[in-house]
């Protein structure tokens, strides 16, 4: 076995690990089906899925469907818990929207995306190894349970509070996190789509105010997720604070804003109009001025 394999093999496991420590933690005072905790099945079942994809994926050595499935794991397994839950209150459903909403937004819009182009270039290398690949598919997993703990904790605790003003607030501030992600995309879509642009960098609309506003609505709109989980967290089940925290971390610091800035260092970097653009716009909170 290749050392980027082990690797790979290695960080599998480590992923998969995590996954089963978030379950314990999260399955504390929560709903059970047939003596099995409910929040522990949808994280395996997140995983499950993944896997199932990956073989399909594998042997056709495509990412087509890689966005896809990633967000229908969201929809698919908040639907199911919804479902399976005896007597889901009015904040559980709340959550449950929030969630399915974003999913089907970002979904549709990473796989038009993929579909456009034709492929993505960050899966070229890792494709012919079966474990590089596959890890791929185990970390999206991961992601996805990570991303959707609090939300999911919360539709599948025992512990019930009526609708207040947390549920309120959260509510507002996940609306603004989604607004700003989904006009952010549109304007970036929308300008590259003219050809007048072409070899441009976007330095209008939302993208004047940060050089990544669609991550800075996405960490926000998870952030309210949580507000609106916080009243029925107890126990183990405060593993939901992870949600936010990892959305902000895998975006600034790892897959979202690092490699990005770094592409556009290598397009456009010297150019006067963009290193004044680089030195005026703030990587992530967008400016007021």
């Amino acid at each position: 076995m290749k050392d980027a394999d082990r690797k790979a093999l290695m960080i599998l496991l480590i992923a998969a690990a995590v996954g089963v420590l978030v379950a314990v933690a999260g399955s504390q005072g929560g709903a059970t089906l047939g003596g099995f905790p409910l929040f522990a099945l949808g994280v395996a079942a997140a995983f499950l899925i993944q896997w199932l994809a990956f073989v399909p994926a594998f042997s056709a050595q495509t990412e087509k469907y890689y966005d896809l499935t990633g967000a229908l794991t969201y929809i698919s397994i908040t639907v199911f818990l919804v479902l399976l839950i005896p007597g889901v209150d009015a904040r559980g459903l709340l959550l449950a929207a929030m969630v399915v909403v974003w999913a089907g937004r970002l979904g549709s819009f990473l796989f038009r995306r993929v579909s456009k182009h034709g492929k993505d270039d960050r899966f070229d290398e890792l494709k012919p190894s079966f474990f590089r690949f596959l890890n791929t598919w185990t970390l999206q997993g991961l992601w996805v349970v990570l991303t959707a703990t609090a939300a999911w904790v919360a539709i599948t605790s025992a512990t019930r509070v009526a609708l207040d003003w947390w549920a309120l607030i959260g509510f507002v501030v996940w609306a603004a996190g989604f607004g700003i992600e989904m006009v952010a995309d549109s304007q970036k879509r929308r300008f590259k789509a003219d050809p007048a642009n072409k070899g441009r960098f976007i330095s209008t609309g939302l993208w004047a105010k940060s050089r990544h506003p669609n991550y800075f609505g996405e960490i926000v709109l998870w952030i309210g997720v949580l507000l609106v989980a916080v009243p029925v967290l107890e126990g183990w089940q405060w593993v939901a604070l992870l949600s936010p925290v990892f959305v902000a971390l895998l975006l600034v610091k790892g897959s979202g804003v690092p490699p990005l800035e770094k592409k556009a260092d290598q397009t456009w970097g010297g150019q006067a109009d963009y290193e004044a653009y680089k030195a005026n716009t703030p990587v992530l909170v967008p400016t007021l001025r």
